[in-house]
């Protein structure tokens, strides 16, 4: 028997219990997903609201509203499909790309690109700041793990599989796919530290946390720290692929950059999607 066809005494037990399950298992492949998901999040972002031309609150209400309808198609499915999945993990972080982007800036000219007077129909932001951002933020995704902890719903994500906890666990993800942003931003563009600079502070940020994963600090607090910290990782990457050189990027352009990580994503969905099949195929001849 093939090693991926290998299964654990829980998913045996699962199995004949009939215990569906709606998210994925955290592996390896995942973290390398929602960093592909993350990247692709931040590009084309930037890609419909500067662009473009869509401006961040016009690019916000569109994409909030596609999360919307792939949230609602994720909720309807009876079982994890990968592709239902990364899809709503991508229009969270498209949608938290603008969402942070509106929050934070305003229509000074340091915000605009390419000499552009405007950019889009509405406000150009709020003007918060990044520091002023990330405090509400926070604030917020605290107040959804209070309301998440009062339920008692599992913060462990294999093991929700109600309603409720998938509710709970996408508003936390959209918070904090936002909250990632405004962190990358801030790397990026105001700590001096430059694309680079903030990819590499982050990501070893991430090794220490793989490192306490083996030492007794809670997984599941781990987790949501590094479900956070991917998303600047996948902030400052899509900024170094697409910012011009003058800015220390490498000028790839929002359009080209999000073709080739939307065909990389699409790639990993598709094998999961394959692996998840074979699992079912297996747990059906136990």
């Amino acid at each position: 028997m093939q090693k991926s066809q290998v299964l654990t005494d829980v998913e045996i037990a699962e199995a004949r219990q009939g215990v569906v399950k709606k998210l994925p298992e955290v592996t390896l492949t995942f973290w390398i997903m929602k960093i592909a998901a993350t990247t692709l999040g931040e590009t084309a972002g930037d890609l419909f609201a500067q662009t473009l031309k869509l401006g961040y609150f016009l690019t916000t209400i569109a994409l909030f509203l596609i999360f919307v309808v792939t949230l609602a198609v994720q909720l309807r499915a009876r079982r994890y499909n990968p592709f239902f999945y990364w899809t709503v993990i991508l229009s969270t972080s498209m949608t938290g790309t603008t969402m942070s982007d509106f929050m934070n800036r305003d229509a000074s000219a340091k915000f605009l690109s390419h000499g552009a007077t405007s950019l889009g129909w509405g406000p150009q932001g709020l003007g918060l700041g990044y520091p002023e951002g990330a405090a509400v933020l926070i604030s917020i995704l605290i107040a959804v793990f209070g309301v998440w902890k009062l339920t008692g719903v599992t913060f462990v994500i294999h093991d929700i599989v109600t309603f409720r906890g998938e509710a709970l666990f996408w508003s936390a993800i959209l918070v904090s796919n936002t909250l990632g942003t405004s962190m990358g931003d801030f790397l990026s563009d105001s700590s001096g530290l430059g694309y680079g600079g903030g990819a590499a502070l982050v990501a070893s940020a991430l090794v220490v946390l793989a490192v306490l994963m083996r030492a007794a600090v809670p997984n599941v607090l781990l987790f949501w720290i590094a479900f956070v910290l991917t998303r600047p990782l996948g902030a400052t990457a899509g900024d170094f692929l697409t910012k011009p050189a003058a800015k220390g990027g490498l000028d790839l352009g929002t359009a080209g950059s999000s073709a080739v990580l939307l065909a990389i994503l699409f790639g990993l969905m598709a094998h999961a999607h394959v692996q998840e099949r074979k699992k079912r195929a297996a747990l059906a001849m136990t």
